[in-house]
């Protein structure tokens, strides 16, 4: 999943995308609302992270304009303006929820997940073939067997299994699983399919991942022969 951070504090925003990253999400940043609203148009997010006090565009002004532009996208104010008025003003203007500064780490990423659950809870597990996919849980079994995935791997996984039956290109798999400073010209997202490949074949098990040459993948339950 892709969050994108809106804080022109450049420790905390540091602090906020390592922390992010190491918990599996792929994490975008920006200094101001102007350019915040500029990635919002290009790439796809789940969640969105945003400061009240922004040079130029603040917080109020960038969630109105989200919501402007129809994206029902979770959006969490993170902010130290703490007045009982401020709290009822961010979520006037569209955001879902509202984390005072100084914070916890921790109780931001329960709420990100909070947040996440109530926008994909239909989807909460997902299923494919034999192959079953616990989101919050974060594990996944074929035929009743654990596989262990690296964050990144799970994160390609349940975007493939999300677009099953549909074309993935390399672009909308970097687009939605990789920041956007990640060098497309590495071999990178071979190397993670390939490992990802592998671990859901589990040896002599049908394939999913289906490669559709100088065009991306296809995840698809396989055909019967």
């Amino acid at each position: 999943m892709r969050i994108l951070i809106i804080e022109d504090d450049e420790r905390l925003s540091r602090f906020l995308k390592h922390g992010l990253t190491q918990d599996g999400f792929a994490v975008d940043t920006c200094a101001d609302g102007e350019s915040a609203l500029v990635e919002f148009e290009v790439n796809t997010y789940d969640l969105v992270i945003l400061d009240w006090k922004l040079p130029g565009m603040d917080g109020i002004e960038v969630c109105k304009e989200i919501r402007k532009k129809g994206s029902n996208v979770p959006v969490l104010f993170l902010t130290a303006q703490d007045s009982v008025t401020n709290k009822i003003e961010g979520l006037e203007s569209g955001a879902d929820d509202y984390l005072t500064k100084p914070f916890s780490f921790m109780e931001l990423a329960a709420r990100l997940q909070a947040l996440l659950r109530r926008r994909y809870a239909p989807l909460e597990t997902l299923e494919i073939d034999d192959l079953v996919m616990n989101i919050p849980e974060r594990k996944v079994t074929r035929g009743g067997i654990r596989i262990e995935l690296s964050n990144k791997e799970f994160a390609i996984l349940e975007f493939f299994i999300r677009n099953r039956n549909r074309l993935v290109t390399h672009a909308a798999l970097t687009n939605h699983v990789w920041e956007i400073d990640f060098d497309t010209g590495t071999n990178v997202i071979y190397v993670y399919i390939t490992q990802l490949r592998n671990k859901l074949n589990c040896g002599s098990r049908r394939p999913l991942i289906h490669t559709v040459r100088g065009a991306g993948y296809i995840f698809k339950e396989p055909e019967e022969s």
